[in-house]
């Protein structure tokens, strides 16, 4: 039995934020100390190693749950699916919905249960859940949805990624220029000749690694406000990532019996140019061989980091032929690899 992704969709949001956006921001350490560098250097140094010029920010009458519908409903025309037919609604994100100018995460009922009333699926054997695996939730997601048809409780599965970051970002933290809002929906389903999942890996690091991406207070230490942002130790992600990302790429390769020299792309998680350019890099020289030219594609200049969204939304431009250079064919083998909060770090290897 082949277990193929048959349908993708995604929402970008209308609305883009340049760099330039934030040239009168005020920046602070995390200490509550100003910069030395003005925003312009802050700003250029950011770009450099983030490989970000502009993301985008859903619209405000929009949450977390409207996008993650919006994209649903692309990926079930996509695959030309009677939604009546889904046996699991699967939604990856880690805020909940934030109602724009709050900061407060909504998580009841479910999102996936909100999405579920959006599409009026009137099925009630079509299970809606959540997942909260950082980052790497959307490809977590797909790893369940394979389980469970793999074991025969499901045929069709509706696998999605949203998240509005831009609703829980610290204004005061230079890193708050790295997140962004957007969905991305798969159909994931038992189909003979439409693609397969050959192998998967999944772990969580949390000896000493579970705070590395947390939830902290504004860098702005005068305000009286309790509210919590987004905060992380970028340096030691960084290390984090390069470290375990190519390892656990190269077991699932290996676990499939494809060989380095089949890969056609890999769908890296969109978290910072340089840092996913170095675990590619890493991962090929585990085979002692060189990154090869077009192997990553790459939308995060565009799109910035939007966390379970950012997988899913490449495989649908990719897919639709809507990145520049980069298109994926029947039978080619591309790698989904992910990381991020918990610390938790995952990979598929995918024959297209």
């Amino acid at each position: 039995m082949q277990i193929a992704i048959t349908g993708t969709g995604s929402y970008i949001p209308a609305k883009i934020v340049e760099n330039e956006d934030f040239g009168q921001h005020e920046f602070l350490n995390s200490d509550g100390s100003p910069f030395k560098n003005e925003n312009h250097v802050i700003i250029e140094k950011f770009k450099a190693i983030t490989g970000i010029r502009e993301r985008r920010y859903a619209e405000k009458n929009l949450n977390t749950s409207d996008i993650a519908f919006l994209a649903a409903e692309k990926a079930i025309t996509d695959a030309g699916i009677n939604k009546e037919d889904l046996d699991y609604i699967i939604l990856a994100h880690n805020f909940g919905d934030i109602t724009y100018g709050q900061s407060q995460g909504d998580t009841l009922p479910s999102l996936a249960t909100r999405v579920k009333h959006h599409l009026r699926i009137r099925n009630p054997k079509c299970v809606a859940y959540d997942i909260l695996f950082g980052c790497p939730g959307w490809v977590e997601a797909v790893i369940q949805a394979n389980a469970f048809i793999k074991s025969g409780i499901a045929k069709k599965c509706l696998v999605i990624g949203a998240e509005t970051l831009s609703r829980i970002v610290d204004p005061y933290d230079r890193d708050s220029m790295i997140y962004s809002d957007g969905a991305g929906a798969t159909i994931i389903e038992a189909k003979s000749n439409a693609g397969e999942i050959l192998a998967h890996a999944s772990a969580t690091y949390a000896h000493d690694e579970a705070y590395f991406l947390f939830f902290g207070k504004s860098y702005k230490t005068q305000t009286e406000e309790d509210t919590k942002y987004i905060k992380m130790y970028g340096r030691k992600i960084y290390e984090f990532a390069v470290t375990h990302v190519p390892q656990a790429m190269y077991d699932c390769l290996s676990e499939s019996g494809m060989a380095i020299n089949d890969v056609k792309k890999i769908f890296i998680h969109q978290a910072n140019e340089k840092m996913d350019e170095a675990i590619v890099k890493r991962f090929y020289a585990l085979y002692d061989k060189e990154m090869p030219e077009g192997v990553m594609p790459m939308n995060i200049g565009q799109l910035g980091n939007s966390s379970v969204a950012t997988i899913p939304t490449l495989l649908d431009m990719v897919r639709n032929e809507k990145l520049k250079n980069h298109s994926i064919k029947k039978g080619d083998i591309v790698i989904f690899a992910s990381v991020g909060a918990g610390m938790n770090v995952n990979a598929i290897v995918y024959s297209v």
